[in-house]
Parts: C-alpha cells; sequence; structure tokens
C-alpha cells in the first residue's frame, strides 16, 4: 500500500533550489546590528549589504514570534506597529528573511554574532554533535558543550563593547547565565527586568546613558502564547496588543540622536492535529527507514542516516513528502544557500544528511520522543514567508 502522503500520479518532488532562501548578507537579521553601527566603523563587525541610516545611539527591541505577516494581519491589535509599516504615515518597515531554520536559538545567535547560521553553528533547534553522536538541544544547551567550542565567533556586542561603544543587554533575569546569551549576546552589561514595561524603560535608560550607545531588549510571551493557543486565538492577540504597547512605550522614551528598531526571530503557524497535517516520525516505518537520529522541529528537520544509507533516506523522503516539502541532501541544501554562503567546516557535520522544510501545513512531529514539541499548536522553522519574514520597524528621535 502506498504511503498517504505519496501522490498517485507520480508528480516529481519540489525542487530544493526552488525554495526561497534567507537574504543573508543583504536583508537578513543577521545584517541589522552591523548595518545599525556601520558608521562607527567598528574593528571585526561582519560586513553586510544591508543600508541603515547613521545614529549615535541604537537600540534594538526583538519580540519573540512577531513575524511581518502576523502583524500585516492584526491592524487592529498592533495600531503602533502597523503605523510603523506604512510608508504614508511616515513608517519605513520592511521585511527582512530570518535564516534557516527560522527558529529561536538560530536567529538568536544570527542577531548576536551578525552571522549566518552557518557562521555561527547553531543550525537549528536541534542539531547533532559530530564529535559524540547526540543530539544538541541549542535552546536548552543540552546536553552540554563548552559554549566557546561550539560557537567560537565574538559577539557583535563584544565587538561593540571593544570599540568604545556603551553596550548593554535588556532582558528576563532567568537568561542572564545561559550558555545560549554567552555565544550569542554577550558583551557589556546585563540587566534582568521581569516586567515587559520595566524591560522598555530600562533600555531607553541605558540608550540615553552614554553618547554612543546599543542596547538589545527582549520580549518572548507573544512566541510562548502562539505555542500554547496558536496565533488565531484571544490569548495570541492580547499579547500581541501587549507588544504594540511596549513598543510604543519604548519609542516615546527615545533619547535625541537615537534609532529604534523593532524585529523579530521567526513568524509562527498553525498547524492541525490531524493525520495529514501532523505526520508522527515514530509511527510511521517508511520515514523511520535508515534514519539514525531525528533532529530538528516539525517543520524544519534534520535527519541523521545510519552509515551508508543517506542516499536511501533522501529518496524515501523525497519520495512522500517532497510535494508538500522541500527535501534536500546536505550538499543540496547548502548549495541553495538555507544556511549561508559558506557554512564552516565545524558546522557542516551539524547540518542533517538530509534537511527538509515544510512548504504546506505539515509537520513531522515525534509524539513518544518529542511529546511537548508535538502537542504545540503554533509552530516554525521553516522557508515559507509567514515564518520567514520579520519585521524591521524604525523609529528615530
Amino acid at each position: 500500500m502506498a504511503h498517504p502522503l505519496t501522490d498517485p500520479y507520480g508528480f516529481a518532488p519540489l525542487d530544493p533550489r526552488s525554495a526561497p532562501a534567507p537574504e543573508y548578507g543583504s536583508g537578513a537579521l543577521c545584517d541589522v546590528i552591523p548595518a545599525a553601527l556601520a558608521s562607527f566603523a567598528v574593528p571585526g563587525m561582519p560586513a553586510t549589504g544591508l543600508e541603515l541610516a547613521p545614529a549615535d545611539r541604537v537600540c534594538v527591541f526583538l519580540v519573540d514570534g512577531l513575524g511581518w505577516e502576523l502583524i500585516l494581519r492584526h491592524p487592529d491589535e498592533a495600531p503602533y506597529l502597523t503605523s510603523l509599516l506604512s510608508t504614508s504615515r511616515g513608517g519605513t518597515g520592511r521585511p527582512l528573511t530570518a535564516g534557516f531554520p527560522a527558529t529561536t536559538a538560530t536567529s538568536l545567535a544570527s542577531v548576536g554574532t551578525g552571522l549566518p547560521p552557518g557562521g555561527h553553528g547553531l543550525a537549528g533547534y536541534t542539531t547533532l554533535n559530530p564529535d559524540t553522536g547526540q543530539l544538541m538541544n541549542q535552546l536548552r544547551w543540552q546536553p552540554w558543550v563548552a559554549p566557546d567550542v561550539w560557537q567560537p565567533h565574538p559577539t557583535v556586542f563584544q565587538l561593540a563593547e571593544a570599540a568604545g561603544i556603551a553596550t548593554c543587554q535588556v532582558s528576563s533575569p532567568t537568561f542572564v547565565n545561559t550558555p545560549l546569551t554567552k555565544v550569542a549576546l554577550s558583551g557589556g552589561t546585563f540587566h534582568g527586568r521581569l516586567t515587559g514595561e520595566e524591560r522598555m524603560d530600562l533600555a531607553a535608560d541605558r540608550l540615553a546613558a552614554a553618547d554612543r550607545s546599543l542596547v538589545y531588549t527582549y520580549y518572548s510571551e507573544l512566541d510562548s502564547m502562539g505555542h500554547r493557543h496558536g496565533v488565531d486565538s484571544d490569548a495570541w492577540r492580547g499579547q500581541l496588543t501587549m507588544v504594540d504597547r511596549l513598543a510604543r512605550r519604548l519609542a516615546e522614551q527615545l533619547p535625541p540622536r537615537s534609532a529604534l528598531y523593532v524585529t523579530a526571530d521567526h513568524g509562527m503557524i498553525d498547524v492541525a492535529f490531524d493525520e495529514e497535517s501532523r505526520i508522527d516520525f515514530d509511527e510511521d516505518w517508511e520515514l523511520r527507514a535508515g534514519v539514525a537520529v531525528l533532529g530538528g522541529e516539525g517543520r524544519a528537520r534534520h535527519v541523521y542516516a545510519v552509515p551508508g544509507a543517506a542516499g536511501d533516506v533522501l529518496a524515501v523522503w523525497s519520495e512522500v513528502l517532497g510535494e508538500r516539502m522541500w527535501v534536500a541532501g546536505r550538499e543540496e541544501a547548502v548549495a541553495a544557500g538555507w544556511f549561508g554562503p559558506r557554512p564552516e567546516p565545524r558546522v557542516l557535520g551539524r547540518i542533517g544528511d538530509v534537511v527538509a522544510a515544510a512548504r504546506d501545513d505539515l509537520a513531522i512531529v515525534a509524539y513518544r520522543t518529542e511529546p511537548g514539541e508535538s502537542k504545540m499548536i503554533g509552530l516554525h522553522g521553516s522557508l515559507t514567508p509567514v515564518e520567514q519574514l520579520v519585521p524591521l520597524l524604525e523609529v528615530r528621535s
């Protein structure tokens, strides 16, 4: 019997080269801080083709899960953010691509290093550690790996601090000593505040504390509501309204000669709980055949094959899923630019032998081995616009 997702008419699978690759170097999340600080000529700062007007004081407000298309769909809940999208109302907003996979650990590392995933090496929610053969969760940092070995590049905050720019992060106290903060966001001082209002007020204060300053602040609750209740829920809309108020609160306190950039790490999509929309890897003998380890997340999978089986795994995943997911071998995904123009050799082994990115409303879940993630309503990770496009909204004083 044919697999339920195998097309009975034998249509060709999606060409991985047809996937919309992130715009690294000109319009991706990794370009934001290098572009914002370009006029300071900070030594060692990654180069970028993204152009932003100079400012003496730069603040980046990153809202977890605030996709560009999600703002467009909710003007009533986000009137202030919507006003920053419209050039007719004085806004200069534009979308950026998050990077692949469009997931928090990867995107925060891109923001904080100015490098694409193939450079900083946090190439997914979970990826294989080639040195140990274990699956590494890069958000929770389990199992533990020496942070400066896993991600050896300096952060943009460290580079800015070394150049004499007053630099800090304003976030939840929970994140002060995490390995992810160390590899992606360290440099300058860390200020932990519990509420969004406290973070906005302190970010504005720190921005004004020096003639040249870089402040990063972060809000995660929108993403949490999306995962738990979905982006079509009242709970998520309520959090979007809160984000809108926080952005306005910060913008209204900007000191002179400042630029505020509101951005995000990824968008989000709700995936239905039915057999066609959520395929259980743990129970699917075809997809499991030849697979040693399943990494990534539901909409952006790294698939690691047993020795000698990579070709067969690619063939099966392409046949079963190839009309609804872009399915590529490691070399194809790298050549297509999914992880950046030139992934470093130390990163290549972290990328799956097969990489699968959802085009349709589909997720490859694992109810037994990934119970928490598989029960989430809102998901992200892939190359579709709703997941990839994040805002770059600008306010100047």
